[in-house]
């Protein structure tokens, strides 16, 4: 398992730079821009809000991901040459050329943005993004926002799921490059289970960008490409007592695996020496990463034994063996088997390094059956997860929106036929009220202009999706969940590692009541509206409800 890399924001930006250019987003987002153009309303000033109406994969949270990306994105944001010349030729032909003339000098100087912090908790329908400036930017940017944080949040929140579902001493291994849509998604992916609690990566360009330890040894490939001990080379091996003289390590291992078979009861005719010098090759090459998958051919038979042999003969040279990797069949059965395998090997030749041996299991590893894992006798140590991370098999989109909610200092609002579909409209301010025992028990929206509620003073507030009816509640402590993380063009708040903004999940979520961490039907945790801004949206629909929007009302 190799130590993690030194990453730079340099290196980061550059990669967000290369995967996010200003013209990954929708056509209609030039349109609009340019309707807004010649209509002279580009420089308006507006407000969108970034969100999610439901908590995903059936629970009762969400993590918020990808504001790092999102920032370093919004200050490289501008058009080459390059890229309106591409804009001037699939735009409609009757487009203004000074349009084009006004894109070239576009960036987001004049964007303000107001955020969540990334890593923490968050709940459906709370506004995680607030996007200011002038209208034309702050729409071109939608697509690229949306694309930069829904996938990110989701896969992290996946992971948290994964996470809470192992619990927290066993080891967690993302491995899902390959299944993952694309290089894209795989490096997002790689970040950001890492920040929802994975602990290694597979993924060794994320390793290398983001600093997450990287793990990995040896595939069936590996195994099944050997036939025969004669192409184990070299075939000797130094002992770490520095002896230099080097040691027939294919004899060494021959005579332990006829002590082990002896010890055990195993029948040798049936062992695979394709896969004893497959082992013997992988240990001579790293004789202290020895960590071998053991179920190419059969655990008990053959792949059992071909590991305990090699790793006795190299704790006999003062080499420390890893571990052993199950990918098929029951792992709980075959790890306790196994496991039993090393302590008898620990007892019967005295090696106390058997004692601290890993058995790492992989097998198509879901949310489900990681949690069936912790019910059953096992011992599994670390688990590799790929597809069912990655992909998030549960649910593939977290469905975040970006709405308009201010134009020129007054609200706007979607109505929708469809209820859920409707957005709360004006600026707004985010607190998290916390109960006694230090518990968050509710959000609350305001609006900008309203003091902020008080820790020990009751108010009244409409929670979002109920019967229309205020309820009192009274806080002991009241956070402010809206910091200002980018103004004029420059980021506000330090850009944290992937390390750092992992320790900021944890310690959100540790402070999550039990009840809304549940995997499985867990309560739902409350989001509520002001007086004041519940008020605002009932003016708003009794106006629209009497035609004042309408041009023929009158």
């Amino acid at each position: 398992m190799a130590a993690p890399s030194r990453n730079t924001c340099g290196l980061m930006e550059r990669s967000v730079r290369e995967r996010v250019p200003p013209l990954l987003t929708d056509l209609y987002q030039f349109t609009m821009a340019y309707a807004y153009w010649r209509a002279g309303r580009h420089q308006e000033p507006a407000v969108f809000e970034l969100f999610f109406r439901d908590n995903p994969f059936g629970g009762g949270f969400s993590l918020f991901a990808g504001l790092h990306d999102c920032l370093l994105f919004l200050r490289s944001f501008r058009f080459s040459d390059e890229d309106v010349e591409f804009l001037r030729s699939v735009l409609p032909p009757a487009t203004d050329p000074a349009f084009f003339q006004f894109l070239r000098g576009l960036d987001c100087s004049g964007v303000t943005v107001r955020s969540v912090p990334e890593g923490t908790v968050v709940f459906a329908r709370v506004p995680l993004m607030e996007v200011a400036g002038p209208l034309a930017v702050v729409q071109l940017l939608e697509t690229s926002l949306l694309c930069l944080v829904n996938y990110a949040s989701l896969v992290c929140s996946n992971a948290a799921r994964f996470r809470l579902a192992a619990g927290p001493r066993r080891k967690l291994l993302e491995m899902g490059l390959r299944r993952a849509q694309g290089p894209d998604g795989g490096l997002t992916a790689s970040r950001y289970t890492h920040i929802g609690g994975f602990d290694l990566t597979s993924n060794v360009q994320a390793g290398f960008l983001f600093g997450i330890p990287v793990a990995g040894t040896m595939a069936h490939s590996y195994v099944t490409s050997f036939t025969s001990l004669e192409e184990v080379w070299p075939q000797t091996l130094v002992a770490v007592n520095g002896d230099p003289e080097p040691v027939d390590v294919i004899s060494l291992t021959k005579s332990w695996l006829s002590r082990v078979c002896e010890l055990l009861g195993a029948e040798p005719e049936k062992i695979r020496e394709g896969e004893l010098a497959a082992f013997l090759s992988y240990a001579v090459a790293y004789p202290q990463n020895f960590l071998p998958v053991i179920d190419s051919y059969s655990v008990g038979c053959s792949g059992l034994l071909n590991f305990c042999a090699v790793a006795l003969a190299l704790c006999e040279l003062g080499h420390r063996p890893v571990g052993v990797r199950l990918d098929s069949g029951d792992l709980c059965k075959q790890s306790v088997d196994v496991r039993r395998v090393f302590r008898l090997c620990r007892e019967h030749f005295s090696i106390p390094a058997f004692d601290s041996l890993i058995i790492v299991g992989t097998n198509n590893i879901s949310e489900q059956s990681l949690a069936e894992l912790n019910k059953k006798e096992n011992e599994i140590s670390v688990v590799g997860v790929g597809t069912h991370l990655v992909t998030c098999t549960k649910q593939p989109s977290l469905g975040c929106v970006y709405k308009l909610v201010e134009v020129r200092g007054r609200p706007r609002m979607k109505i929708s036929e469809d209820p859920e579909k409707s957005t709360v409209p004006g600026r707004k301010a985010v607190y998290r009220l916390v109960d006694a025992d230090g518990h968050p028990f509710l959000d609350l929206l305001c609006l900008t202009v309203e003091p902020p509620p008080e820790a020990g003073l009751p108010l009244s507030c409409y929670p979002q999706g109920c019967d229309n009816s205020a309820v009192s509640v009274t806080p002991a402590q009241v956070t402010c969940l809206r910091q200002e993380v980018f103004t004029k063009g420059q980021i506000t708040q330090s850009l944290c590692s992937a390390a750092e903004t992992r320790a900021k999940v944890q310690s959100s979520l540790q402070a999550l009541h039990p009840r809304h961490k549940r995997l499985q039907e867990p309560d739902s945790y409350t989001v509520a509206l002001s007086e004041k801004l519940h008020n605002l949206i009932t003016e708003i629909q009794r106006g629209s409800s009497h035609g004042s929007n309408f041009l023929l009302a009158n």
